[in-house]
């Protein structure tokens, strides 16, 4: 099984890149890094695998083919579709946030 291209959004990068700024802030450099390499194991799961992703989201915001995956030991999810020849990466949210309110900005869609 070939994997496909996982491609993030410029929104899923801000994110990222958002909750390794946290991470530097509260100076945990070793979470920082720590992140990075749960959420490349996340993106190379998907690529290789992407129907194992959760589809609750999808059901709840009435997204079909909406897909989430968490990152192990961070509480971050990876949102995606899977496209005819990538995976793509809508967000990278944190879990405990209110994910229905980020869809109801017309620029997250």
């Amino acid at each position: 099984m070939k994997a496909q291209a996982v491609v993030p959004r410029e929104q899923a990068n801000r994110d990222v890149d958002e909750a390794i700024a946290y991470y530097l802030g509260e100076e945990a450099e070793r979470a920082a890094l720590g992140f990075i390499d749960a959420l490349e194991r996340a993106y190379t799961h998907i690529g290789r695998r992407p129907a194992t992703g959760s589809t609750r989201y999808a059901h709840e915001l009435n997204l079909p083919g909406l897909r989430s995956w968490p990152l192990t030991r961070y509480p971050y999810l990876v949102f995606y579709v899977e496209r005819s020849d990538h995976i793509d990466v809508w967000r990278v949210l944190h879990g405990q946030r209110d994910i229905p309110a980020w869809m109801q900005e017309p620029e997250n869609i």
